[in-house]
């Protein structure tokens, strides 16, 4: 964990769909507003997966209504990857386009490896477990890179 909370996150996959949104929702409920949280991928051409959902809701997060994004959307609509503190990215694809498309910046770039949890499992509830385990990594990741969540952060993220 590091000396200071970053202002700015944003979480970054493959598709925006899976690992990602479920990243973005939860530090949304966890940490609240102490910081500004975004989730892209290095394509958008995925909705957001009916698994993930299912297991975010789980927990109180809500994704249903996610949209997917890339990176490219994001510049097309006048986002600066530069405005961010930190970046974390999920998948070695995401990991090396954000290094990339952050070379001449100053934002931290944070390689988390987190398990793809599609085809892992045949059944629902197989399939729900191997995405369960996904979001508890993410879960794992963040109360070591950021601490536990406060519980004015727990307030702000409801009020």
């Amino acid at each position: 964990m590091t000396d200071r909370f970053p202002r700015s996150v944003l979480f970054c996959c493959d598709h925006n769909a899976i690992r990602s949104p479920m990243a973005e929702g939860l530090m949304k409920m966890l940490y609240g507003r102490r910081a500004y949280v975004q989730s892209a991928g290095v394509r958008s051409d995925m909705e957001v997966d009916g698994f993930a959902v299912a297991v975010c809701t789980e927990m109180g997060v809500e994704l249903s209504r996610h949209r997917s994004r890339s990176f490219e959307d994001m510049r097309d609509w006048g986002d600066d990857l530069g405005q961010f503190d930190l970046i974390v990215a999920l998948t070695p694809a995401s990991q090396r386009y954000a290094l990339e498309l952050t070379r001449s910046a100053h934002v931290h770039v944070e390689y988390w490896p987190i398990m793809d949890p599609t085809g892992l499992a045949e059944d629902r509830e197989g399939k729900l477990a191997a995405y369960r385990a996904a979001r508890d990594q993410i879960l794992g990741r963040m109360a070591h890179r950021f601490g536990p969540p406060s519980s004015d952060s727990a307030e702000q993220a409801t009020g």
